[in-house]
């Protein structure tokens, strides 16, 4: 077994089809077959079910793919970190990130991170919270901020804290009218604006979900890709939005009204590969403890409970 039958397997359970695969690959089919099939042959195991189309993989296919996944994104992070030794540049740390834990201190995060440890170079990327699970496995990041609950196996969770959901309401409405807390049956016959509208399930899911629970039905659901453009929208008089509390400092011209319903929360959770004993991942969750405990106002003023 070698690296390149790795990255074979791998585009080939990520396309599920051959001919998509080889082409990615800029090889011809017939060897890209051969070499799965070398591969199974090693293993012993049924990797992939040809017959169905698109093609499937196998229980143990699957545990491989995964597997595969966080082996080639080692080898990456391995080439990557000695390339950078070798030419005297520094470590890496990559945070992945949904946009709106910028306006609830990831940014006061990254600052002490850089004053703690300044060699250390620091790569922040936006993902949504879909997006992260894949990239840990796959060493395209370290860290990911998001607020998505999942059951994969291979990344590790914690519920930092769970904030308040907040209506973003246009100016000049009767919604708008007073800033007391909103009941959440008045968002029914409402036209919502949801975001982001993909790659799902996303935030706009939990946002659906959390109505439909409370038997809320708007009028209208409008899905955009941002957060930001969901708040110009609001700004625009084209429907309400629901978003964390934290990002009501992105626009002053809407009005805000926290929701007033127990359920009205949304997580926010470190993600980080499972296994990862990282110096740089402790000392993350440490100073994500010490600016907790120094209880900022944005933290109190923005959180349902007490962050673990």
């Amino acid at each position: 077994m070698d690296l390149r039958q790795l990255r074979y397997f791998v585009a080939v359970a990520r396309e599920r089809n051959f001919t998509r695969a080889a082409e990615i690959l800029h090889i011809a089919q017939p060897p890209l077959s051969r070499q799965i099939q070398l591969l199974e042959e090693e293993l012993g195991v049924a990797l992939i079910l040809r017959k169905s189309r698109p093609i499937k993989l196998t229980d143990a296919g699957r545990l491989f793919y995964e597997q595969a996944l966080q082996v080639l994104g080692r080898v990456d992070q391995l080439k990557d970190a000695t390339r950078r030794v070798g030419m005297n540049r520094n470590r890496l740390l990559s945070i992945g990130f949904v946009a709106s834990t910028l306006y609830g201190g990831l940014p006061v995060l990254v600052r002490r991170l850089r004053q703690s440890v300044p060699e250390l170079d620091i790569q922040l990327l936006e993902l949504v919270s879909i997006q992260q699970i894949p990239a840990l496995k796959e060493g395209r990041i370290d860290i990911g901020f998001g607020r998505l609950k999942h059951s994969d196996p291979n990344v590790t969770s914690t519920v930092l804290r769970e904030e308040r959901l907040v209506a973003a309401l246009p100016e000049g409405t009767p919604l708008a009218d007073t800033d007391a807390p909103l009941p959440i049956e008045a968002i029914a016959g409402q036209k919502l604006i949801v975001y982001p509208k993909e790659p799902r399930p996303s935030y706009a899911d939990q946002v659906l979900a959390l109505l439909q629970e409370a038997d809320i039905h708007p009028s209208e659901v409008l899905e955009v890709r941002e957060i930001q453009t969901a708040l110009g929208l609001v700004a625009a008089a084209s429907g309400i939005c629901i978003i964390p509390s934290s990002a009501r400092q992105m626009r002053s011209d809407v009005r805000y009204r926290v929701i007033d319903s127990p359920r009205a929360v949304s997580p926010v959770i470190l993600n980080h590969r499972a296994g990862d004993s990282s110096h740089y991942v402790e000392m993350v969750k440490n100073l994500i403890q010490e600016m907790y405990a120094e209880n900022p106002a944005w933290l109190e003023a923005n959180n349902v409970r007490p962050p673990r």
